[in-house]
């Protein structure tokens, strides 16, 4: 399946289909806390979920959670037939099975998985292994970005956290500090001008999020942090000092994904349908953004953004199931559309030519690019729920001949699947003429499909 490039825009009908959970679960008084890993002895096979297709945010039915210092929930299956680094082809290597919560953010460091979900837990794994792990005090985990021996979570709760593995303890993870700082706040209050208007007519301190963080991405290079909201704000923070710079108002509705990272530049993606790039100025002492262009405009949400590691390509997903993409020369320019799904694209992620697409519809996309053509190479199935967040990295054994990578996986159905993705290698095709890598195991339950309610990410 190739992919042509569209120059015209096409009508789009309204999608509002977004699973969307945000359980009143009860959490200890205390403060945010580090529990170490624990091997699991729970079964490989995942309870079945009830998935809510409530319209609010705010009326979801409370979970029942499994305490952060009990067993762990988490189980590895056993590896299927192509986990051998021998074997060529692209498939599932093993899934991570959860049962205390669905699985919202993920991101991935060397040897390291970090998993954030609507339990509150941050957990990291090491070859598929439960290795450490920490607990927000509050706060669904949305979003999870790495910087050194830093670890920054966004959460449903508007704040950002900072963690920090321990010098003397790798297996350790102390918090750090929380944005926006108490005593940036407390200043902060003491300033009239310093209050700006949110909903319902309330008044809120402009360095803080009054809604769900919805993404976050890092500018390493010049050392910014970016946060996205629901509040429809995207702020600026600087790394070095955990200050906020600036609060931009970015769109008409939420802001469901950021991305920065090259010549300045910034892109926002939004419920509002529209793509946003913006150029940053350094000053004295603050930021200032503009914006110099927009790339889309539809009825349809904007989910999700990504870019290549080398910058020259942007990736954008929408809930009509598209992925736009543009490239960059002396500007950004359209270059097509790639067709791979039929609900929302919730994620992507994006690392020398390949493309990974994840959707509501349970399955992943792998994409090769050749040039300004697109080739659907596989399409990864076996979640049961839809697909909500992606990470990869590329392997120990790749070579320039033969390219391959891990692909993680995290899903609305609790679970985290590891996929090993062969750039050059022939395709595993469950029947003739079929393009569907079945990662499926025969312990995996399905789940009915569920609807969706929302256009926020």
């Amino acid at each position: 399946m190739t992919m042509f490039a569209e120059t015209n825009s096409l009508s789009r009908p309204k999608f509002s289909n977004l699973l969307h959970s945000d359980p009143n679960l009860s959490s200890p008084p205390d403060e945010d806390q580090n529990f170490s890993g624990r091997h699991s002895s729970a079964s490989a096979s995942p309870s079945p979920g009830c998935y809510s297709g409530d319209s609010s945010p705010y009326n979801m039915p409370p979970w029942n959670q499994t305490s952060p210092y009990s067993k762990s929930p988490w189980s590895r299956a056993s590896p299927a037939p192509w986990a051998d680094d021998s074997y060529p082809h692209t498939g599932l290597i093993c899934s991570l099975i959860r049962e205390e919560g669905h699985i919202y953010s993920l991101a991935a460091s060397s040897d390291l998985l970090y998993t954030g979900s609507d339990s509150k837990n941050i957990r990291v794994w090491k070859n598929q292994k439960e290795y450490s792990g920490f607990k927000s005090s509050s706060g669904l985990v949305k979003a999870i970005v790495i910087s050194g021996d830093r670890i920054f979570t966004g959460h449903q709760d508007g704040k950002i956290r900072i963690w920090k593995i321990s010098p003397k303890n790798p297996i350790l993870y102390k918090k750090a500090g929380t944005l926006p700082r108490v005593k940036d706040l407390l200043k902060s209050s003491m300033n009239p001008n310093n209050y700006v208007k949110v909903r319902h007519h309330r008044n809120s301190i402009w360095i803080r999020h009054f809604d769900a963080i919805s993404c976050l991405s890092l500018d390493a290079d010049y050392g910014f942090l970016y946060s996205g909201s629901w509040d429809k704000t995207l702020k600026v923070w600087r790394v070095s000092d955990n200050r906020c710079m600036e609060s931009i108002s970015a769109h008409d509705d939420a802001v469901n994904s950021v991305v920065a990272g090259f010549d300045g530049l910034v892109l926002t993606g939004s419920a509002d349908g529209s793509v946003k790039v913006w150029r940053r100025e350094v000053l004295r002492k603050t930021t200032k953004h503009t914006m110099v262009q927009t790339l889309l405009k539809q009825d349809c949400a904007v989910t999700v953004l990504a870019k290549n590691p080398e910058g020259t390509v942007v990736y954008c997903g929408s809930s009509d199931g598209l992925v736009n993409f543009w490239e960059r020369g002396k500007q950004l320019c359209h270059g097509g559309v790639l067709r791979g799904h039929k609900l929302a694209v919730l994620c992507l992620a994006a690392i020398r030519n390949l493309l990974f697409s994840g959707s509501a519809d349970k399955t992943i996309c792998v994409w090769k690019r050749d040039g300004g053509t697109h080739t659907c190479l596989s399409v990864l199935t076996g979640h049961a729920g839809p697909v909500k967040c992606l990470a990869v990295e590329e392997m120990s054994e790749s070579s320039a001949e033969d390219r391959r990578y891990v692909l993680y996986s995290g899903s609305l159905d609790k679970s985290v699947k590891v996929w090993r993705v062969a750039e050059l290698a022939p395709e595993v095709q469950p029947g003739p003429g079929s393009d569907v890598l079945d990662g499926s195991e025969p312990s995996a339950s399905s789940h009915s499909s569920s609807s969706y309610s929302s256009k926020r990410y």
